[in-house]
């Protein structure tokens, strides 16, 4: 799977927004019909996310539509008229609020009559968002509903409402934390969804930070995150994206470290030995894995 570090949120109606983020570091454009696109601009916003799917050169990006929840009359007609018309352009749906395994497999057999009316032959991927404690309590089923399924998404603004947290920045996006909860008040549901990734061979990807002019915040935020065993965040603005694609990134020293640990366990299976210690510690089968993960996602990215 193509990494997801920086996942770079578009709204639909702006046709010169998406040829900006065609141009950007993003790893993946998410042109989006929800939040961001008014009441009266969907029909249009679904017109010209169509155009730009087939007309704007999107290099080696993953492209994605994130279309309105499926407890709106918008939902069933983004799908059908943005897939129909450009479903061979498009590598996923990000599909909001997702409560229940029922509204992916609602997505993935409606994906499933569009490829075939339409002769797509490369599968269109589903990105699950759990954004209300519905959702987080059935996030293990709901990673489990589709073979399509690609990520699941934290939504930590609607999580927050539904769990009746309190409101402690502007834009409800992981600010001005600190001053209310003395640890991560996100730890637990962030490590329950990327436990229910993870065991299904998913990426988990973390919500945006609100306040794009807040580096070492969006920093730490994304540290924090990808420690846990995020594989990317989403972006609300252009200047985010740097930072999020050297996050999660492997640093030179990593690489080294995952290298030295490949190394030494390689020397150690020739002589038959199943452990080995280097610089005086142990490395087993388990950090054998996690060594070999991590230089992988090195050789993906061109960093090795």
């Amino acid at each position: 799977m193509k990494p997801r570090r920086s996942i770079l949120s578009v709204p639909g109606h702006l046709e010169k927004m998406h040829r900006k983020a065609a141009g950007s570091a993003a790893d993946v454009i998410m042109l989006d019909l929800e939040d961001s696109v008014p009441v009266e601009a969907k029909s249009s916003a679904r017109s010209q996310i169509v155009r730009s799917l087939l007309n704007q050169d999107w290099g080696e990006k993953v492209v994605t539509v994130r279309i309105n929840s499926l407890d709106t009359p918008f939902a069933y007609r983004d799908l059908l008229e943005t897939a129909e018309a450009a479903g061979h352009r498009l590598n996923a749906v990000v599909v909001p609020k997702v409560d229940h395994p029922g509204d992916i497999h609602f997505v993935s057999r409606m994906l499933d009559g569009i490829e075939m009316e339409k002769g797509i032959t490369a599968r269109i991927g589903v990105e699950a968002s759990i954004e209300t404690a519905r959702g987080m309590e059935g996030v293990s089923e709901i990673a489990r509903a589709s073979e399509r399924l690609v990520t699941l998404v934290f939504g930590i603004a609607d999580y927050s409402a539904s769990v009746e947290a309190r409101l402690v920045s502007i834009s409800g996006h992981g600010e001005s934390e600190a001053a209310l909860y003395p640890g991560d008040r996100w730890h637990f549901p962030l490590s329950r969804l990327v436990m229910a990734a993870k065991a299904n061979g998913l990426q988990a990807i973390d919500a945006p930070y609100g306040n794009f002019k807040d580096m070492e915040g969006l920093r730490e935020s994304g540290l924090k995150s990808c420690a846990l065993g995020c594989n990317g965040k989403w972006a609300i603005h252009p200047g985010q994206i740097d930072i999020l694609n050297q996050v999660f990134s492997p640093s030179r020293e990593d690489i080294d470290r995952a290298v030295k640990v490949l190394e030494a366990f390689e020397d150690a299976r020739s002589v038959g030995r199943g452990a080995v210690a280097v610089e005086g510690r142990m490395v087993d089968q388990a950090t054998v894995r996690m060594a070999r993960q991590l230089y992988e996602q090195a050789s993906h990215l061109k960093m090795v």
